[in-house]
């Protein structure tokens, strides 16, 4: 055959050959035969320009690490190359023969442009990139390499991509890697995983060759059968082996085991470990003490990381389980606080929130303050989250009143409503010092809480003298408005004791504790504190009497302090007659002042002025106005 074509190098003739024949009339054992000759042939006469070929493209710059270990054992064989194929950045020189023995793929390139006219192929959009595709060229050789799980998925699609199946050579790259896949990747969990994570750069090649859902058919029903009977320590370490997935993968193993019967406790602590992984300086309680490390430091100027993490919780959020009360508030409070921080989506708040709020009744001072708190520690999120969180819970717990109780809106408020309320209030006395909380904030806080839920508001005192001590500049006003968020009739006795010296309190409220033991032994109450709701309704309104009485008695003191100071000027002006005389002068048809009036009432109420002419040793008149009957005055 070779010598009928004498005008023809041997090269030539081997290129007209193979290309000439379809595969099925032109069996491999050919190719191996041809490619004996040719390998005598050109050893004899054309081992110069062999060798003449291989120097530049052993010399070309861009000749990647992949392509030069092929080229070792390629040119090793002494034939000269004819054929370039370019993946990417990388070059490889091959022979024709050798690459369509295999590949339906090349053939069909090589067939479609005439043959031997085709000297270069572009392979860049081959999966698994100038790698892959040099171990696909080593089984097309004969070379031997290994199969791995980290490259079997890359091979599985970099073979479907060159159609290297079983239909068009027995024996081929395909069937390799799928009894690879079944044999040893998928055998365990670890395996499966592994493969599963080297499908997320293999998309949609893993998608549409089925690779993705058998490794997460694998995955989960290997994952669920430790999560029930774990074989080895920890318990939970097929949760750790999930963490190196993307969030997708992880998501359709988590959706595949709740469809085998996981526990929602099983998906929740993968989930909680795979977070902690994933977010590791985001959800972490710091308790409010702010992350001092250099970990974040990085991030603080990266908005495509801070994208990528907001990204990443949104997805996270979407994948809770039903069960509302599967996750521990710590880990709710901690993920709602990266949500704030990272400005995630309102769908992804709302949905922590209310989570939060169902299992309230659990919340510590700390997990309240790991919501509050930024994370430098420094200054305070929007309290808006905490406010709402409270009010859905109390929502709830009033509804729950109105079940049971058939209505009855006097039922006592329920253990989880008061643990709330004595931990809000603990929580406002952590927060009051801070300059930056208004009013408004603090109040609407304190405000949502029941006032039938504190028996005593012994901490909402606190936390109010704290609030007052931290903002030193409130006028009357403000001070007031603070106050008015607790009941003075509900402070202990040590409470009103201190509130009777607090100086920082209002006026009103020192009064209230002054008279409060007062009025509570007048009432018959015990003293104890305790009283029924009828006395206590009365005895706040007299509180408030007494508070206006007070406030009268004030203006009359000052109104007669005023009229001392008068008199005393007009004895330093000449007296009593000057000052008459001063009156005549200035004109009859004057309206009497009120200083004048007062002093004509007082000369009446003088019992001397009738009984006696001796007026020698009487004082001046002194400003006495009958008082009205009062319960009680200040000195």
């Amino acid at each position: 055959m070779i010598w009928a074509f004498p005008s023809l190098s041997i090269h030539s003739l081997l290129d007209t050959v193979a290309y000439a024949l379809p595969p099925t009339q032109f069996p491999i054992h050919c190719f191996a035969f041809i490619s004996y000759i040719s390998f005598c042939k050109v050893v004899a006469s054309e081992k110069d320009a062999a060798m003449a070929m291989a120097t530049p493209i052993m010399s070309d710059d861009r000749l990647s690490i992949a392509m030069e270990r092929t080229g070792q054992w390629v040119f090793s064989q002494e034939i000269p190359t004819d054929v370039i194929i370019q993946v990417g950045e990388a070059t490889f020189s091959l022979h024709k023969f050798m690459l369509v023995a295999k590949s339906n793929y090349i053939r069909k390139m090589v067939v479609e442009s005439a043959g031997a006219d085709l000297t270069r192929i572009d392979l860049s959009d081959i999966p698994g990139g100038p790698e892959i595709f040099e171990k696909a060229a080593k089984f097309c050789y004969g070379v031997n390499f290994e199969i791995t799980i980290h490259n079997v998925a890359a091979l599985r699609c970099a073979a479907e991509y060159l159609q290297m199946t079983d239909q068009y050579y027995g024996g081929n790259l395909a069937d390799r890697t799928d009894d690879f896949l079944s044999q040893v990747a998928l055998a365990s969990l670890s395996g499966a995983i592994v493969v599963l994570k080297s499908c997320e750069d293999l998309l949609p090649f893993a998608e549409d060759l089925k690779i993705v859902q058998r490794c997460v058919d694998v995955a989960s029903l290997k994952a669920c059968n430790e999560a029930s009977f774990p074989s080895r320590s920890p318990t939970n370490w097929w949760a750790e082996e999930l963490t190196i997935l993307d969030v997708a993968f992880f998501g359709r193993i988590m959706k595949a085991m709740r469809q085998r019967g996981a526990k929602s406790l099983s998906i929740a602590s993968s989930i909680i470990t795979y977070t902690e992984r994933a977010l590791r300086d985001l959800v972490r309680d710091h308790s409010a003490g702010g992350i001092k490390s250099s970990s974040m430091e990085p991030f603080e100027d990266s908005s495509r990381v801070r994208t990528y993490q907001r990204e990443l919780l949104e997805s996270i959020v979407t994948l809770l389980p039903n069960e509302k009360a599967a996750f521990p508030i710590n880990f709710l409070c901690c993920l709602l606080r990266s949500a704030i921080f990272l400005k995630a989506s309102a769908a992804s708040k709302n949905e922590l929130e209310k989570r939060i709020s169902v299992i309230l009744e659990h919340v510590t001072v700390d997990d309240l303050l790991v919501l509050s708190f930024t994370y430098d520690g420094e200054m305070l999120f929007e309290l808006d989250s905490v406010r709402r969180i409270v009010a859905v819970f109390v929502e709830k717990e009033k509804s729950m009143a109105v079940f049971n109780g058939g209505g009855d809106f006097s039922e006592p408020c329920s253990t989880a409503l008061q643990r709330v309320a004595k931990t809000v209030d603990a929580y406002l006395g952590e927060i009051a010092t801070y300059a930056d909380l208004s009013i408004s904030k603090f109040n609407g806080i304190a405000n949502v809480i029941p006032k039938d839920a504190r028996k005593v508001d012994d901490d909402l005192y606190r936390a109010v003298d704290i609030y007052l001590k931290a903002h030193p500049n409130l006028d009357e006003i403000e001070r007031e408005k603070v106050c008015s968020v607790m009941d003075p009739l509900k402070l202990s006795h040590e409470a009103r004791l201190h509130a009777s010296q607090n100086k920082r309190l209002p006026v009103q409220i020192v009064l209230h504790a002054l008279y409060f033991d007062q009025l509570k032994l007048r009432s018959g109450a015990a003293a104890d504190g305790r009283s029924s709701p009828a006395a206590a309704v009365s005895t706040r309104r007299q509180l408030q009497a007494d508070a206006s009485l007070v406030r009268e008695n004030e203006e009359l003191r000052s109104e007669l302090l005023r009229m001392k100071m008068y008199i005393s000027d007009m004895k330093k002006g000449g007296g009593t007659s000057s000052a008459n005389h001063h009156q005549k002068s200035s004109g009859s048809g004057r309206r009497p002042t009120f200083f004048s009036s007062v002093t004509k009432t007082l000369g009446k109420l003088n019992p001397f002025r009738q009984g006696s002419k001796d007026t020698s040793n009487i004082e001046e008149p002194v400003e006495i106005t009958k008082p009205r009957r009062r319960r009680f005055s200040i000195s």
